[in-house]
């Protein structure tokens, strides 16, 4: 659920960057009863440039928040952000803030990374505005030692390998704990917008505007939820349902994979004498479970190494290509068959399964704080989690029981210590979709947009993989750059039909 683009911008500089306390206007003051916040709305930010091989207009500085917002005369955190400021002083409207995923990946490389993909009229209007949230990056970051299985967040279900499972989970959860356990019960979505507003109040703006992409298509919603009358203009990019929060959002990709198997197959079919896996959707289907099947019983020889049939359903999130999808496979069932070793993969631009957190030990520590202490609701019998994966694995044999299975936050040492946040809202938001988004899928949006109810949507008919805004061109791209010039959402939803290029 991260962004995947774009080339990652070295801050050699921001540690560096002070913090110091000045007066400022009243208009970033908090609301009533925010008085003991004021000192960090008064904070006079020190740009610095980021980075000396970076752009010269790309600075860095830091802003301090309260490590636990109930205590704010207590333990201090920095937050590292990042600008690029507005081309036009005249037509400047504000500050964009941005959020890549995750949880718990860098933003600070956003400004950057993001301009191309704006246009010119937004580019004069807004401040580009990038942050590591708390616990990411250069943001007081966590760590829990995990060994690189422990990092992976889907495993499938095997009654003989379940104790396995829990083991893992368990382990994840205790050396999360062990090792940032001061840090971990303040590490969540709620928090992460609270720092949004002060990052806001320093910016010396009295509203924000905001543009975020999976993950951060959540924490915008919660922020519009916590801070409705400081939410300017909000642009969600692949967006999830809030009321999944979050092993709800973990099993929900398995019914989009489903729907998105079922076209492959149809695609495949109607193109049987290039690859030759079946004249009709039910015998490719057969073609695919029997490669499944063979794979699971002689793992099939590839140039980066032998895969199992688990090794093939984890990468279901392919499937939404279906161009680049087909060959691949039909390239591993002649390998199954005796012929020369399959691809390792191909680069079809979708997140998969198994790289769905990044490799980095704070990255998956950030997964599990943010998801395993937003919420009270993860089971915590680990029993469930295993009735659970066979039921989802028997509805939804492509991906059921990867997101069902057992997961840290079953062992996760205290419950969340505020309720997940409910969005039920009038904000003023953007979102936009594609019709086959492997991670946050159209239903998934469709949620979203139930609870933003002043919200619009745009749906890219036909359009394939996780991301529109960041993944270039596509049909919304009008809608997205009208919203933010001139704050005119469209009249109501609406599907447009162009592929994200």
């Amino acid at each position: 659920m991260a962004l995947r683009h774009g080339r990652t911008i070295s801050l050699l500089t921001v540690g560096a960057v002070t913090t110091v306390l000045t007066a400022l206007t009243p208009v970033t003051a908090f609301a009533a009863g925010g008085d003991a916040l004021q000192p960090y709305a008064q904070q006079e930010l020190r740009w610095e440039r980021c980075d000396a091989d970076g752009p010269a207009r790309f600075e860095c500085a830091k802003v301090t928040v309260p490590l636990d917002y109930a205590d704010p005369a207590g333990r201090t955190i920095d937050i590292a952000i990042s600008r690029i400021r507005a081309g036009s002083a005249k037509q400047r409207h504000g500050a964009l803030l941005m959020n890549p995923g995750g949880p718990g990946v860098s933003g600070l490389g956003l400004p950057v990374e993001i301009q191309p993909l704006l246009s010119a009229g937004v580019r004069d209007r807004f401040d580009l505005v990038g942050f590591d949230p708390r616990g990411v990056g250069r943001s007081a970051p966590i760590g829990c030692g995990l060994t690189a299985d422990e990092r992976v967040p889907y495993h499938p279900y095997k009654a003989e390998t379940f104790a396995t499972d829990v083991a893992r989970a368990r382990s994840v959860a205790d050396k999360c704990w062990a090792k940032a356990g001061d840090t971990l019960p303040h590490i969540t979505t709620r928090n992460t917008a609270r720092d949004m507003d002060v990052v806001r109040a320093a910016l010396g703006e009295r509203k924000i505007s905001y543009f975020g992409y999976s993950y951060g298509t959540y924490l915008g919603a919660v922020y519009t939820q916590m801070f409705p009358r400081r939410a300017d203009r909000f642009v969600l990019d692949s967006a999830l349902d809030p009321a999944l929060a979050w092993r709800g959002t973990l099993r929900a990709a398995a019914p989009g994979a489903e729907l998105a198997f079922t076209r492959w197959t149809e695609w495949a079919a109607a193109r049987d004498a290039v690859y030759g896996l079946g004249a009709t959707a039910a015998k490719v289907r057969k073609a695919f479970w029997d490669l499944v099947a063979h794979a699971d019983r002689t793992p099939v020889p590839t140039e980066g190494g032998a895969l199992s049939g688990d090794d093939i359903r984890l990468r279901y999130a392919d499937f939404v290509r279906v161009e680049a999808v087909t060959p691949w496979i039909a390239a591993l069932k002649a390998a199954a068959d005796g012929g020369p070793a399959g691809p390792a993969a191909f680069d079809a631009g979708a997140v998969r399964a198994a790289d769905a957190i990044d490799a980095a030990d704070n990255q998956a520590a950030m997964t599990w704080a943010v998801f395993c202490g937003d919420t009270r609701d993860w089971p915590r019998d680990p029993e469930q989690y295993r009735r659970d994966a066979v039921r989802d694995r028997a509805r939804y044999p492509m991906a059921g029981d990867l997101g069902a299975n057992v997961q840290p936050c079953a062992f996760w040492k205290r419950p969340a210590a505020e309720p997940a946040t409910v969005v039920d809202n009038d904000a003023d938001a953007l979102i936009v979709q594609n019709q086959w988004d492997p991670q946050a899928t159209l239903v998934m949006a469709r949620g979203m947009r139930r609870a933003l109810h002043g919200a619009r949507m745009v749906t890219v008919a036909g359009g394939e993989g996780h991301g529109v805004v960041v993944a270039g061109p596509s049909c919304a791209s009008a809608d997205v750059d009208r919203y933010l010039t001139t704050g005119r959402l469209p009249a109501k939803d609406r599907t447009c039909t162009g592929q994200v290029q």
